[in-house]
């Protein structure tokens, strides 16, 4: 993959703070980013799955903590090796490209 895309990126990083279902995947995405991203439930939900196809996340048995959620179970989700992998090239790789900008005064420090 040439370049992940900000949602994979979004997903990763709210999974890398533990396990999540999929409306707590949202939220927390909302929530650090004071609302500026905000993922509809079938682009989440078909990210979730392409992201299950390539192995970077898997499900997970709910956390013993987790209240009943009144419906059918949550499918609860956490990152893999591989996921971790991903996501820590794509840091790197947005990390260089901030350090070469900031080195030429195109981005305040």
């Amino acid at each position: 993959m040439d370049r992940m895309t900000k949602r994979t990126l979004q997903i990763l990083l709210s999974l890398a703070e533990g396990p999540l279902h999929g409306y707590g995947i949202k939220q927390n995405i909302a929530r650090r980013t004071g609302g500026a991203v905000n993922l509809g439930s079938g682009t989440l939900y078909e990210a979730i799955q392409r992201m299950e196809i390539w192995s970077w996340i898997e499900e997970v048995p709910p956390p013993d903590r987790e209240p009943p959620s009144g419906g059918p179970p949550r499918r609860f989700f956490a990152l893999t090796a591989a996921g971790q992998d991903a996501l820590s090239e794509e840091l790197q790789r947005m990390d260089e490209i901030v350090r070469y900008a900031r080195g030429r005064d195109l981005l305040e420090a």
